[in-house]
């Protein structure tokens, strides 16, 4: 009897290739794989002959470790095979392919990624947060479908990096990140360094030519751990969650070192596929599980072992609660579970939104809660004066990210919570998000624990600390603190304010320390010779600083308004400013009736601009602005006709296809009004991804239209 080994040379390409990537190898399968394997170890040398069949040898023994997690050789001997197949590769560059095991090596720096456009649009999915919403969103897909119970398959929400990956003709293609959902990078070098993603499969069996599907890429909690320990020994800072380290490997330029960090990819949904019907040997699935079990069959992984095929949303709400109780045995992290319909005929029936498919929805599990200890409060003095209390407590991991501070917002914040220092507490990750106290566990005290003192004075200047009767926040009213003044000019060169892009918070910090900047006007007057002779700045560097700050002399005047950081006036409220003056410093003249007038300025932010522009020193630093070449005139470019004229938006979420500040100017350039929150007086709420408060605040106005981001595109003229 042939052994496999000499077996795979005589049977068609796309066969073996099957027997390569079937899961379900039998035990003489496996049992004649093993002796080819010894065989080879045993020195057997290859030749242009019989090099397939160590490629083949190769590749079944890759899908054992990486994919079913389940080896049958040492490291060293498979490196042992592999250094084989190199060195004849190396010695007979001829007999290479595109497939071969030595191809996922890189073949170094990346100087950029190219675009590449997904062939299907990456769409998200709608977020569930209870069984109330699934059962909402199976009523609404029976409803269209007119079905009395539809079949769902449940499967993990993985937390890692979006990822679409072609195949042509069998063979890896490409691999592109999410992006912007229509187009992204194009990282193929980097994609072929993860092992679970074989280079080929036998597609053809299926008459398939080109298909594209959709996966993320994770770096198990394991191998998070080892890759933590490892770069630590080296004095560099950890990474912060197995989610950070598999979306910032895949941007790495060196693909090498992509390999070395161990990603893994999970597959789990076919979005495009070019059938060639003659070529099939087997059907096409025509589930979604199906599919799935295709891939799983073909060599990747899936979450085929995972994911359950169920009759009714009943089922599914209890595989989903079973499913979340298991979350932190599983050796990656997921943070839900997505629900689609099992039939791809009615997927197809039900469509989808311009933002999501109606035949899928994600059900995110509840916040991560641990327990830890409060060791301490530091209190942090912010750019308006408002002193924060952070509190320090013993470093726990919460949701795959250590947490070990924690703003506890304000002394009656303190009061609510009962919180002491020595407490034993109870912590979340809302949202999987923002850290934040639950609750103090207090009858765990065993009394050495102590009450948190609020200072009444500033921690940083030591100025008597003021607190107004309607406020929570206490506050240091001295304009000269040294906490405010550095914030403060953070502030003014950040991206929404003067966008003065070389500065940046650190080297605020730094020029403030080294005494080479006291406030903001001083940022126009910076030694350059003093800080040419620091460490980092070399003549580069110094002229792209000073290119930065000159260009922003230039800055329209909403964005110096905000840069200013008047109390209350936000982004919106700083275009309104700018409309209403001819120049910045008329505002000194305005009362408080004068300033609540205009739009969307109330009592409260009327006597905080009134405030800032009575204050002498305020008015100095204006005029030295000025002078020192500042634009502080209005350019009054919004305009008063267009098709938006009189209409009034808001926007909400995150949007895909614009930055907000260009969709703002959008409105504003077609005679339309942002406005900065929802109210009676809002026409239109554009809503993105992910969109909150606002939204559910808009649904209970009914003269608010509720728009996507592809319908307000549709209102603009073309």
């Amino acid at each position: 009897m042939y052994s496999l080994h000499s077996v795979l040379l005589f049977i068609p390409h796309y066969l073996h290739l099957l027997l390569i990537n079937l899961h379900m190898y039998n035990t003489t399968m496996v049992k004649e794989m093993e002796a080819a394997t010894q065989n080879w170890l045993a020195n057997v040398q290859p030749t242009v002959d019989n090099i397939e069949a160590l490629r083949n040898v190769l590749r079944f023994h890759e899908h054992r470790y990486y994919v079913l997690n389940n080896p049958l050789i040492t490291d060293f001997e498979y490196d042992t095979l592999y250094k084989l197949l190199e060195k004849f590769e190396i010695e007979n560059p001829q007999s290479i392919t595109k497939d071969s095991p030595t191809q996922r090596v890189g073949a170094g720096l990346i100087k950029d990624f190219p675009k590449k456009q997904h062939l299907v649009p990456m769409l998200s999915l709608e977020n569930s947060y209870n069984a109330e919403d699934l059962l909402d969103w199976d009523r609404k897909a029976r409803e269209l479908s007119k079905l009395d119970s539809i079949e769902y398959c449940a499967e993990p929400k993985f937390d890692g990096a979006s990822i679409s990956v072609v195949y042509e003709n069998n063979q890896l293609f490409c691999g592109v990140t999410r992006g912007d959902g229509e187009t992204g990078d194009d990282i193929t070098p980097n994609i072929k360094q993860i092992r679970t993603l074989p280079l080929s499969a036998a597609f053809n069996r299926y008459g398939i030519e080109q298909i594209e599907i959709r996966g993320e890429v994770l770096m198990n909690k394991t191998n998070f751990k080892k890759y933590n320990d490892a770069i630590m020994e080296e004095g560099l800072p950890p990474l912060a969650n197995p989610r950070n380290a598999a979306a910032g490997s895949l941007r790495i330029k060196d693909s090498k070192e992509v390999g070395r960090r161990n990603l893994e990819a999970f597959l789990y949904h076919v979005s495009y596929i070019s059938k060639i019907e003659t070529d099939a040997l087997v059907p096409l699935p025509t589930t979604h599980s199906g599919m799935l079990q295709m891939l799983w069959e073909l060599g990747f992984r899936s979450p085929q072992n995972e994911m359950k095929v169920l009759k009714g949303i009943e089922g599914i709400i209890q595989y989903v609660a079973e499913f979340e109780n298991k979350r932190d045995s599983l050796p990656y992290e997921i943070d839900g579970m997505v629900i689609k319909v099992n039939d791809l005929n009615l997927q197809e029936q039900l469509g989808i939104t311009s933002h999501h498919p109606r035949w899928a929805i994600a059900y995110k599990f509840k916040a991560r809660q641990a327990s830890s200890k409060l060791l301490g409060v530091e209190f942090q003095v912010g750019r308006t004066g408002a002193v924060t209390p952070v509190a320090k407590i013993q470093p726990v991991q919460v949701g795959g990210v250590t947490v070990s501070s924690i703003s506890i917002h304000n002394e009656d914040y303190i009061k609510e919570k009962d919180l002491k220092l020595g407490d034993k507490i109870l912590i979340e990750r809302s949202g999987d998000v923002i850290p934040q106290i639950v609750k103090s566990l207090a009858e765990l005290r065993d009394g050495t624990e102590t009450e948190i003192v609020f200072p009444r004075t500033c921690p940083v200047c030591n100025h008597t600390l003021e607190k107004p009767v309607e406020e929570a926040v206490w506050r240091c009213s001295n304009i000269n603190c040294e906490a405010q003044v550095v914030e403060r000019i953070i502030h003014f060169v950040s991206k929404d304010a003067m966008d003065i892009r070389s500065f940046g918070e650190a080297n605020v910090r730094k020029f403030y320390t080294l005494g080479l900047l006291k406030n903001v006007p001083e940022i126009y007057t910076l030694n350059f010779t003093e800080i040419g002779k620091l460490e980092g700045f070399g003549q580069k560097s110094l002229d792209n600083l000073k290119t930065a700050i000159e260009a922003s002399k230039t800055q329209p005047l909403h964005r110096l308004i905000y840069g200013l950081g008047i109390r209350y006036v936000g982004e919106t409220t700083a275009k309104t400013l700018a409309q209403k003056v001819n120049n910045l410093l008329e505002f000194k003249n305005f009362s408080q009736e004068q300033l609540q007038q205009l739009d969307d300025v109330g009592v409260k932010v009327a006597a905080s601009i009134h405030a800032f522009f009575s204050d002498e020193e305020n008015v100095k630093m204006l005029e030295a602005l000025q002078q020192l070449g500042l634009n502080m005139n209005s350019a009054k470019s919004i305009s008063t006709d267009g098709n938006l004229s009189g209409q009034t938006f808001l926007f909400t979420g995150t949007l895909h296809k614009l930055k907000r500040s260009d969709a703002e100017a959008m409105v504003e350039a077609n005679g339309g009004k942002i406005l900065s929150g929802v109210s009676s007086k809002l026409n239109f709420l554009i809503v993105g991804e992910d969109a909150g408060s606002k939204l559910e605040k808009a649904k209970k106005i009914p003269a608010i239209k509720i728009l996507s981001e592809d319908d307000f595109l549709k209102m603009l003229p073309t």
